[in-house]
């Protein structure tokens, strides 16, 4: 049986607008998908639909849709979304609805029944698995259409449909999971984002969208299409593959995989092969995100110059703490001032003021007025670099579970036939990382001082209020080094805003990687998060810059 050629267009809510288009002109392909769906969507998309009940999905994917439906259904590529978000119902209807316009016959399929009641949520939502998507393939859809299902569902589902794997198939789902996991951030793996991203042939400057090259055994190439820029790589897969995980039990509602069997090897140009995946059968329970109104928030930025800057950062939060008090505010002082230079903003260094309350009018036009007012009486040279605005609402992220037994999972058919998804009949506990002898490598007869970046890679991302930091060896001779070398504590003195939290260590291997998994850096979550960086997108190029002893021997 041939290879199913799946494409991704879609990484997010936001992604490129032409990759639809791009994907369908650029080479052949089976399927195409699109993931729009993040935590932070699902608010906003819970947001829309408090100001309009009809809307709770991702608009752009119909516009995108209206100029490549036709084209889509002519070369009988069959294109599969999460862009149903909250109400895939709603947009199921808007695309038989565009079909009509274009006088184009479609079949459109949908996934329901992940939507949560919890009436104390603003939304939460199952993380819905692949084999509802399935249903819908053979039931002849040309589209399908899902609210929250995992991101790898997109890829798995059409795998079921077209290899008719069972439950029972542990190892060709996990294999397809991968395969789901790597594509479904669009071009982050084929050189987007990617630490060594001046190594590509195009210097980054636009990569491609990738494919998955699916089998019946669940193995896969990562490839994308010929020309297009970016590189595949197994360096840009293994980025990806570190990307938003945890332990090597990777839980998913059809299998749980084991990232510690994924094999990664070059089979020619932008061309990974990924085999030997290994799965085992899925928890009793679905993971359910939760997102609930948190408040408002406002924000000031002061710009303090020169000389005194902790000074004049405590005038400023005195004064603006007599205004309106200490409760909900948050005072972040940026360091990004020079010593002895000419130039204004190289001087200079920045206090972020936040200031979060379930009171719009504190959080509002009371606080920012009052750091305005301090414009002329406060410390020398006072600026800031905000105007005066009033308080937006923001969100709080939070994760459960519920029995897989307690979600009904319903495919809608093109024909409108209802099906129910039974729940997985075998379950299992994820048995955790196998032990492992390590040998004892002693420690660099000589070392030189330069940054950690010259040696390995990273990527790293959030999870909720989680993050989690992914650092692989360039060679399997830094391995051994990395391995023994880049532990908790150490990460703790190179990041020193996690030592105070809880933070887990996971060894993969066979990707000369270690994945940190840091618990509660993001607090609740990006939408409530004043962090400068909220989703952690840059922790790992904040390791990788760190100055530290590196082995002379290894070479940069």
């Amino acid at each position: 049986m041939s290879a199913l050629r799946i494409g991704n267009a879609s990484g997010f809510y936001g992604d490129r607008l032409a990759a639809w288009r791009e994907m369908l002109d650029g080479g052949e392909l089976d399927v195409l998908t699109g993931d729009y769906l993040a935590e932070l969507t699902m608010l906003i998309l819970g947001r829309d639909r408090m100001r309009d009940p009809s809307l709770g999905y991702a608009k752009t994917f119909l516009r995108q849709l209206e100029d490549v439906l036709g084209t889509a259904l002519e070369r009988g590529v069959t294109l599969v979304t999460n862009a149903g978000g909250l109400n895939p119902a709603g947009l199921a209807d808007a695309i038989r609805s565009l079909g009509d316009r274009l006088s184009l016959q479609v079949r459109v399929g949908y996934v329901d029944g992940d939507a949560i009641q919890r009436p104390d949520a603003l939304t939460a939502n199952a993380y819905l698995g692949a084999f509802g998507i399935a249903a819908c393939l053979d039931a002849g859809a040309d589209v399908v259409v899902t609210g929250r299902v995992t991101d790898a569902s997109l890829a798995v589902g059409p795998a079921i449909a077209r290899f008719g794997w069972t439950r029972d198939d542990v190892d060709a789902l996990a294999g397809a999971t991968v395969a789901g996991h790597l594509i479904e951030c669009g071009a982050q793996v084929t050189g987007g984002n990617f630490s060594f991203f001046t190594e590509l042939p195009d210097g980054g400057h636009r990569p491609g969208f990738p494919i998955a090259e699916l089998h019946p055994d669940g193995s896969s190439v990562l490839t994308k299409h010929q020309g297009t820029g970016g590189a595949v790589t197994v360096e840009t897969v293994t980025a990806q593959l570190l990307y938003e995980v945890g332990g090597p039990d990777y839980l998913g509602p059809d299998v749980v995989t084991r990232l510690d069997t994924v094999r990664l090897e070059q089979e020619g140009p932008d061309r990974v092969r990924v085999s030997g995946v290994r799965g085992t059968p899925p928890p009793d329970t679905l993971k359910v995100g939760v997102n609930n109104l948190g408040g408002f928030r406002n924000s000031m930025t002061f710009v303090l110059c020169g000389l005194d800057i902790p000074a004049k950062a405590a005038l400023v939060r005195g004064q603006i703490e007599e205004s309106v008090g200490t409760e909900g505010l948050e005072f972040t002082l940026a360091r990004t001032d020079h010593p002895d230079t000419g130039d204004t903003e190289a001087a200079s260094a920045l206090l972020h003021v936040h200031m979060r309350d379930w009171d719009k009018s504190r959080a509002g036009r009371a606080f920012s007025a009052a750091a305005v007012e301090l414009a002329l009486a406060s410390y020398p040279g006072c600026t800031l670099t905000t105007l005066p605005g009033d308080a937006t609402p923001y969100g709080v992220f939070t994760a459960d579970t519920i029995a897989q037994d307690a979600v009904e999972h319903v495919a809608v058919l093109p024909s409108g036939e209802r099906v129910t998804i039974p729940p997985p009949a075998v379950t299992g506990t994820p048995a955790g990382a196998p032990a492992r002898a390590t040998d004892a490598v002693p420690a660099p007869a000589a070392t030189r001082r330069g940054p950690l970046g010259e040696l390995v890679g990273a990527r790293s991302g959030d999870k909720g209020g989680d993050a989690n930091l992914g650092v692989w060896a360039r060679t399997d001779a830094t391995w051994p080094w990395l391995r023994d070398w880049l532990t908790v504590e150490r990460l703790a003195e190179l990041l020193p805003e996690t030592a105070a939290l809880t933070v887990e260590r996971y060894k993969l291997p066979n990707l000369r990687a270690v994945n940190f998994v840091i618990r509660g850096l993001l607090g609740q979550g990006v939408a409530a998060s004043t962090r400068f960086d909220p989703q952690a997108k840059a922790l790992g190029e904040l390791l990788r810059s760190r100055v530290v002893d590196l082995p002379t021997e290894a070479p940069a």
